[in-house]
């Protein structure tokens, strides 16, 4: 595979490297919320962090001090890459630059329906914002194609500069502990070298596109592109999404060494990956959008993932009975013959989200793969 240029490259060629002091004054803002789709129970607050955390950590591939001594820089200094931390919204018919086949990361919550356009996220990475009256960061590594959320408190979360297996490490900035997005889990850094090892409390982004979304929830609030921090988001350092191409093409290598290598699949292929404590699974997301319906083990427990074509999405649920499900015309058909939105089954769904196949890979070595 060739080797991309490197990130300083990528972000030096349309300035983004330079943002963060284009513009002072937007200030954080917070209180508590609670999560409401999690990989592990969130009913345990830890009491070390001023936010929300989970009784249980999720799975790591090494310790916490292994996986920091992996870090290495992208390029940008902390906060090189500006945060948006007073986001303003407008409507879907006011919405600027965004074409149908656009990805937008859809937030649903409560009463709240909110998109975030790829196209500004690729430039902050992360959107410390309000949903329903919580306060949660919406985040987004271009470098791995995750796009996440998580309860932040009354505190925000910032780009730390550094990355692990390509994957943006987000600090918080009311203990300035490392938090890599994926693993959503506390680990030393420079600037709190002994945090406890903890897990945020996270919740369900959707990956889709902004025709999907936008006829979905017609009535849905766009993040607008009056940021304060810079005033063309029509340039993707890395590549295109629409059409998939440059950084993004799923044959294209890492921009840094990933944790590990695994060729059955290519490295930027998307899965739609879910993890516990007790395992990690991986759908390749081509084969649920052709099979709809997929089984596969996650930590010893049979799980399913179903397809939801509304959204061009996936849902994971727990399934020890094995329950027989059929697809018929966007609804999962059980085996008494009810019908159920792909959404909500009546199982335990575990958190699901799109990452790229390398990236999954290397923080979950054991995970188990149906693509």
């Amino acid at each position: 595979m060739d080797r991309a240029p490197t990130r300083r490259a990528f972000l030096a060629a349309v300035g983004v490297a330079s943002l963060a002091g284009c513009l002072g004054g937007r200030t954080p803002g917070g209180a508590l919320g609670s999560g409401d789709e999690t990989g592990v129970s969130t009913t345990a607050e830890s009491q070390e962090f001023p936010f929300p955390t989970t009784g249980e950590t999720r799975p790591l591939p090494a310790t916490p001090s292994s996986i920091r001594e992996d870090a290495v820089s992208g390029g940008p200094p902390k906060d090189g890459i500006p945060s948006i931390d007073d986001p303003a919204f407008v409507s879907a018919e006011a919405a600027e630059g965004l074409r149908p086949g656009d990805p937008v990361f859809g937030v649903a919550r409560g009463g709240d329906r909110k998109a975030y356009p790829q196209s500004i996220l690729v430039k902050h990475e992360i959107c410390n914002d309000v949903v329903d009256g919580t306060p949660v960061s919406v985040t987004y590594c271009p470098l791995t194609g995750t796009a996440m959320g998580f309860e932040r408190g009354e505190t925000t979360f910032g780009v730390s500069g550094r990355l692990v297996n390509n994957n943006l490490i987000m600090y918080d900035r009311a203990t300035e502990t490392w938090w890599p997005q994926v693993l959503a889990t506390s680990i030393p850094g420079p600037w709190n070298e002994a945090p406890p090892t903890r897990s945020l409390s996270e919740f369900r982004v959707v990956w889709t596109t902004w025709e999907r979304w936008s006829e979905t929830h017609p009535d849905t609030a766009v993040l607008s592109r009056d940021t304060g921090f810079a005033d063309n988001y029509d340039q993707d350092p890395y590549g295109t999404y629409n059409p998939r191409s440059g950084y993004y093409a799923p044959a294209s290598a890492p921009m840094f060494e990933p944790l590990s290598r695994d060729d059955r699949l290519q490295p930027k292929r998307v899965v739609i990956g879910a993890r516990t404590p007790a395992g990690a699974v991986a759908f390749g997301k081509n084969r649920l959008r052709r099979e709809k319906v997929l089984r596969g083990d996650l930590g010893g427990t049979p799980v399913v993932a179903v397809y939801e074509p509304t959204l061009d999405t996936g849902y994971v649920y727990r399934d020890p009975d094995e329950t027989r499900y059929e697809y018929r015309e966007g609804r999962i058909v059980d085996g008494s013959g009810a019908e159920h939105d792909p959404a909500s089954l009546p199982r335990d769904r575990v958190l699901a989200f799109d990452a790229m196949w390398f990236a999954w890979r290397g923080f979950y070595p054991e995970t188990t793969l149906y693509a």
